[in-house]
């Protein structure tokens, strides 16, 4: 019984999503798959290449600053030119420049070429956000973001154990066969998926010139709720990577290994692969802003607990109360940023969004070390409790009489209509 159960749960979680949604999660999932060069750069810079610690820090921040240069440019973009061309362009750039980062040899050369990187990597969220709003009826966007981020850590999850092993054999192999993947994922994109932007819609007797162009960064910047969405998910991004830089700093100086590390946020990963979809079929039509709060709190406390983690096994247990605030939180706001997005300017509100978590991964790096080295990790941990609280009475106040969703009508059918205009 239990397995028709699980059958009929699986069924209802990806039935009713249009093809063009499986051609975008498929993408995403080869693009996930083939990202090698983020796990292991780090190590070829360092190990491969001879380059100081210090080196490698500057060109992952180079790598991070180029996806804060193209959020919002990828925004514009998404909304003037249309979704699949944006993205188009974003997976070729993609591969073009980690084909030739495994190339370079010159510092300032590999420097130069890991920001590019690091731009044309992230260029491409704006637009499939932004497609995935467009494509999926309102009352189902909630799954399909769900889907979409699974689809993101199981990839993860595969190309990191994956990437030690190509490393062995040789690092080169590791960014060619990125950038073949991501390729493969332009080809995709190129074949399967037809452009989604919504017609321009006239208003009051207007022509249907105003189109995109109703929709600019100004507006965006005036929208006073959502950017204070904005805010929020920046502050909600700060405590996500202190996952990813705080906690592995802290570990290390209290005595624990890399491999000890290892296996306490190897559970994240299996977490999210695991829960997200049971996870978001029961939260699937709740109050987002309830959910929001709870992620929030999930998050800030989930870290503040490490401040009395002595043992891996309660590592792993901290691991899993912000995994459970991940889980909830990534659905439900990007789903709350399409909610506040007029349709012709979803690009620019997702760039905005994109932003955000760009800013974050690399202030993070900077908070996380200043704050360990003159406090001690005791305090970063308090500090996340405390930004979590502002950022769940943030959510709680913002979202007071939250505007209502769209219901599902004209725009829904779009992908079987490409849209045929000139950018």
């Amino acid at each position: 019984m239990s397995l028709v159960k699980a059958r009929r749960a699986v069924r209802e979680s990806v039935s009713g999503l249009p093809s063009a949604f499986w051609w975008l999660w498929i993408s995403t999932l080869v693009n996930r798959l083939g990202a090698f060069v983020a796990t292991f750069m780090a190590l070829y810079l360092t190990l491969d290449r001879g380059y100081s610690a210090a080196y490698a820090g500057l060109v992952a921040a180079l790598h991070g600053l180029g996806g804060v240069v193209s959020s919002l440019g990828a925004g514009v973009m998404t909304d003037r030119l249309g979704r699949r061309p944006t993205l188009l362009v974003a997976q070729a750039s993609t591969a073009v420049t980690v084909a030739l980062l495994g190339f370079m040899r010159d510092p300032v050369a590999i420097a130069v070429v890991a920001f590019l990187v690091g731009m044309a990597s992230n260029a491409s969220r704006p637009a499939v956000q932004a497609m995935m709003a467009d494509i999926v009826r309102p009352e189902d966007r909630i799954r399909a973001f769900s889907l979409n981020y699974w689809a993101i850590n199981l990839g993860f999850a595969v190309s990191s154990m994956a990437a030690g092993f190509i490393a062995e054999f040789s690092y080169l192999a590791g960014f060619l066969l990125e950038a073949g993947m991501t390729m493969a994922c332009a080809i995709v994109v190129f074949v399967k998926l037809p452009e989604s932007r919504p017609q321009a819609v006239a208003a009051d007797g207007a022509g249907a010139g105003g189109g995109s162009e109703a929709v600019s960064m100004g507006t965006v910047l005036r929208d006073g709720r959502f950017m204070g969405v904005v805010v929020l998910s920046f502050l909600v991004a700060l405590i996500f990577q202190q996952g990813m830089v705080g906690l592995p700093v802290a570990m290390g100086e209290a005595g624990f290994s890399a491999a000890d590390y290892g296996m306490a946020i190897a559970v994240n990963g299996v977490l999210i692969v695991v829960l997200q979809i049971p996870v978001t079929r029961f939260i699937e039509h709740r109050d987002p802003r309830r959910l929001l709060v709870a992620s929030a709190l999930l998050a800030g406390y989930g870290f503040g607990l490490t401040a009395f983690a002595g043992s891996v096994g309660v590592f792993a247990l901290t691991v899993c109360v912000w995994t459970l605030a991940e889980i909830v939180n990534a659905p439900t706001q990007t789903g709350l940023v399409v909610r506040l997005s007029p349709a012709q300017g979803r690009g620019r509100y997702q760039g905005m969004y994109t932003l955000s978590w760009s800013v974050a991964s690399l202030v993070a790096p900077l908070m996380s070390g200043l704050v360990i080295d003159r406090y001690g990790a005791d305090w970063l941990w308090g500090m996340c409790a405390v930004v979590g609280t502002v950022a769940g009475l943030g959510y709680a106040t913002l979202m007071r009489r939250l505007p209502a969703e769209e219901p599902a009508g004209p725009e829904a059918p779009a992908p079987a209509k490409p849209e045929v205009s000139a950018a």
